[in-house]
């Protein structure tokens, strides 16, 4: 099968494509015939960087290195103790997450059970988008943040990968949802859903919003103390890349008595179907601002780096 292995950190030049050997499947796996791929900012950043290939892979010495978790596609085998699944079935997921994935690939070797059934209504390219960056909106939102109904919620980059999916279940969730963007992404983010926008480059959230119920914060650095000041006291702050490990930080959550709590996104079956729910009743839909064929995918992570994105990135296979 063709599959696009690693060959080094460093540029999208490291991105090969190359022949192996299609994967065997273990008992609980199925075998996906790949049909469409997510591409996500942490994909780039495992391309790029030794430590974030250990941190979020793991591969073993002298394994080849197939990146990508994102996939959607077709059931061509199962493993003898799965009974989820049967060959034909159309199916998406996030697989192994963390963990090595090897979604850059004509066929996927996949837990059985991190998968969920796509929706007839919603295309391969749609379904392999809300993958990832879904399920990330839908653990801090719903594992994480406990949303309620009536409740007010402000999230940042609501224009991206994961905001774009948090306005819509924050909405489908009864929420009073606030997002923040750049002016080029307003039309869109209110189109979502979104109650209330918020320029980032033109205005300071955290003077118009002191009183948001649920932050979801998905940036670097010291943006999260200004996402302090725009939660309540006794509110609750999930942070996609910040540890709150600083002093300075963890104090400032103890003063508000905060529920704070920096997200690892997980691989789930159950998650996914309940995503897969909302794809097919209309409540969630993947916005995919560009679509490139495998054989592009240098082009693909070179869009994903340029962190403009609108909604989501795919790959697509014959």
């Amino acid at each position: 099968m063709r599959a696009i292995t690693l060959a080094n950190n460093g540029g999208t030049e490291n991105l090969i494509l190359t022949q192996i050997p299609t994967p065997k499947i273990n008992e609980n796996e199925v075998l996906v015939r790949v049909k469409a791929i997510g591409i996500n900012p942490v994909d780039a950043f495992v391309r790029n960087h030794q430590f974030a290939l250990e941190m979020f892979i793991k591969p073993q010495p002298g394994e080849t290195v197939i990146i990508g978790w994102d996939i959607s596609g077709v059931v061509e085998a199962v493993g003898r103790q799965v009974t989820l699944w049967k060959p034909g079935d159309e199916v998406f997921g996030m697989v192994n997450f963390r963990g090595h994935g090897k979604a850059y690939a004509e066929y996927v070797a996949a837990p059985a059970d991190q998968l969920a059934l796509k929706p007839e209504n919603v295309s391969h390219e749609e379904a392999a988008a809300a993958t990832l960056a879904a399920l990330t909106a839908w653990q801090a939102l719903v594992t994480y943040g406990k949303v309620k109904a009536g409740e007010k919620v402000l999230i940042h980059g609501a224009g991206g990968g994961v905001g774009h999916y948090a306005v819509q279940i924050a909405k489908h969730l009864g929420a009073y949802v606030i997002g923040t963007g750049s002016a080029s992404k307003k039309d869109f983010i209110l189109g979502l859903g979104a109650d209330r926008f918020i320029d980032h480059a033109s205005e300071q959230f955290e003077t118009i919003v002191n009183d948001a119920d649920v932050v979801i914060d998905s940036l670097f650095g010291d943006h999260i103390f200004r996402s302090l000041e725009a939660v309540r006291e006794g509110g609750r702050i999930i942070a996609l890349l910040v540890p709150f490990t600083d002093e300075k930080l963890a104090g400032k959550v103890q003063e508000k008595n905060l529920y704070a709590h920096t997200l690892n996104v997980t691989s789930n079956g159950e998650h996914m179907q309940q995503l897969a729910a909302l794809l097919k009743s209309g409540e969630v839909r993947s916005h995919v601002s560009a679509s490139y064929p495998f054989e592009e995918i240098a082009q693909a992570h070179n869009a994903i780096e340029i962190g403009k994105t609108l909604g989501k990135i795919v790959v697509t296979l014959p």
